[in-house]
């Protein structure tokens, strides 16, 4: 994990240096750490943007405690995933990658509310469009027994066409991250989850 270093201490500094409490903790790979927009995209949910690159689950897992020392969020956010399965892992590994980091956020900020972007149908690894799926749906299997709180957020569907193919205008030219209509997309079906699921829970909390 010590290549990971750099970035780490990078989004450190961010915590250190936002200058007020962040109360919505976006955590993740690169597909968090690349969005410009993030801060005014949901700048009345006090955000914050700790995504590190080439982060896969399972460094998120090794630096959750570290990362999230001193926060007290309201609600957290996360992209994972997609880079183990790129490194080779199998989506039984993801998933319990996936576990891991429930019971890290479970001992760090209790209940509060968790929401789990689904991992996205990238170009660039088209050949693991299965595995992708198969991921996704083990780790919606577990956020369903969780219950209240927890929540699946499906992208894949909605950057990919009826056969299951990425939709080519959501992705840079990379193939992998995602371009300015990716991640208008994503904002749009975040603020309604918020606004419809995360504020109302709040007010139970």
């Amino acid at each position: 994990m010590i290549w990971y270093e750099d970035e780490v201490k990078r989004v450190e500094h961010i915590k250190r240096d936002i200058g007020y409490q962040p109360k919505t903790v976006f955590y993740g790979s690169s597909s968090i750490r690349m969005w410009e927009s993030l801060y005014k995209d949901f700048k009345p949910y006090y955000p914050v943007n700790l995504g590190f690159g080439g982060s896969t689950l399972a460094a998120c897992v090794w630096f959750f405690d570290r990362i999230m020392k001193s926060l007290q969020p309201d609600h957290l956010i996360v992209y994972a995933g997609d880079n183990d399965l790129g490194d080779g892992r199998n989506p039984e590994e993801v998933y319990i990658f996936f576990q891991q980091l429930l019971v890290c956020a479970q001992r760090s900020f209790g209940d509060i509310p968790l929401t789990f972007i689904s991992i996205k149908p990238s170009p660039a690894r088209k050949n693991l469009g299965d595995k992708i799926c198969y991921t996704n749906k083990l780790i919606k299997q577990v956020i369903d027994k969780k219950g209240a709180n927890y929540y699946f957020i499906d992208v894949y569907s909605k950057m990919a066409d009826a056969a299951g193919n990425p939709k080519r205008e959501f992705f840079d030219a990379d193939g992998l991250h995602l371009s300015s209509k990716g991640y208008a997309l994503w904002k749009d079906i975040l603020l309604t989850h918020i606004s419809l699921n995360v504020e109302t829970s709040l007010t139970h909390i």
